[in-house]
């Protein structure tokens, strides 16, 4: 399997442009603004969504344009908007165990500097008049929002079904990503048809994305490096409790509503929980459908040129799913 360093490689030099283009983004001549933008590209993160726009592009094309740089910083933008505004939903204080915005400026600036960075991702495409992109990356804004909403709804009552749980995912988690990469394909090409593929592609990945980001619940938090249990706690209905619940044993069954419901900040009643989704197969059987989706979307590229981005973007898919934290 490719690691992070070897697939970036295949895009090393667009990835240091948009670093640059990226930085130039955030300017602002407010220094409170500008000092907080600052802290954010410090605490950057791996940088997958650029690297799925940029291969994505040299697949299809063989090299980048200037709308694929324009795509990265847009998708960016939009996402760094939504994690600093989700800190301050879920009253987070640390994110990748660094403090969060809104734990050292407190909400109201946290908010207002979410606010910004969305801005900025607009004029970024307006200036530019890359109104396709900005449609691709609106379209998936507007689906995360919609898929958390559906999931505080249905956590409420805890009657998230299978299909109810994939539109959850499809929204919140995979739309991003699926903009990610029909945003690279619209930056070099006009062909409606290869990026709705691409979007699919892209979709069907960032599910398989979130299926393994549930599994690591169950796992081991020292390997992880974070704790686990978490969804657990905050009565977040995942695919490995789902399957459980609809296929354990009744007794099984009630014993998860009632740690979910009421027990679920008790760390030995929520590792009783695990136990029994894992006992109750939930954990293979999500790990069965996060393989299937990850295969079908391979499917989708088998069309595109053989190239080493093509090989690279392969890795980032398999990355996505055999990744250990």
């Amino acid at each position: 399997m490719f690691t992070v360093k070897e697939i970036k490689a295949n895009v090393a030099e667009e990835m240091a442009t948009f670093e640059v283009k990226f930085k130039e983004s955030m300017k602002s001549d407010v220094a409170l603004l500008d000092k907080i933008t600052h802290y954010i590209i410090k605490r950057k993160g791996k940088q997958m969504r650029p690297m799925f726009v940029f291969l994505t592009a040299k697949a299809i094309n063989g090299k980048v344009e200037e709308a694929s740089y324009t795509a990265a910083s847009l998708i960016e933008l939009s996402h760094t908007a939504s994690l600093v505004h989700d800190d301050v939903v879920d009253d987070a204080n640390e994110r990748r165990g660094v403090f969060s915005v809104n734990a050292l400026w407190k909400n109201k600036i946290a908010v207002l500097v979410g606010d910004y960075l969305l801005a900025q991702g607009l004029l970024v495409s307006v200036k530019t008049s890359q109104f396709t992109l900005l449609k691709i990356v609106s379209d998936a804004v507007k689906a995360m929002a919609e898929g958390e909403l559906l999931q505080i709804e249905k956590a409420r009552r805890l009657d998230i079904t299978e299909e109810v749980y994939y539109d959850i995912i499809r929204q919140k988690t995979a739309s991003l990503i699926a903009s990610c990469c029909a945003a690279g394909a619209a930056s070099v090409s006009s062909d409606e048809a290869l990026i709705e593929k691409m979007k699919k592609f892209g979709e069907l990945v960032g599910m398989a994305f979130q299926i393994k980001d549930d599994i690591f619940d169950y796992g081991d938090s020292e390997k992880i490096g974070k704790p686990t249990g978490n969804d657990i706690r905050e009565r977040k209905m995942t695919l490995p409790l789902i399957y459980a619940l609809n296929n354990g044993s009744s007794a099984v069954k009630k014993t998860l509503i009632n740690i979910v419901k009421n027990h679920n900040e008790t760390p030995k009643k929520v590792k009783i929980a695990i136990q029994h989704v894992i006992e109750s197969g939930g954990v293979k059987y999500a790990y069965d459908r996060m393989i299937e989706l990850k295969e079908e979307a391979l499917l989708l590229l088998d069309d595109l040129a053989e190239s080493d981005a093509k090989k690279a973007l392969i890795g980032l898919v398999e990355y996505t799913v055999y990744r250990d934290k």
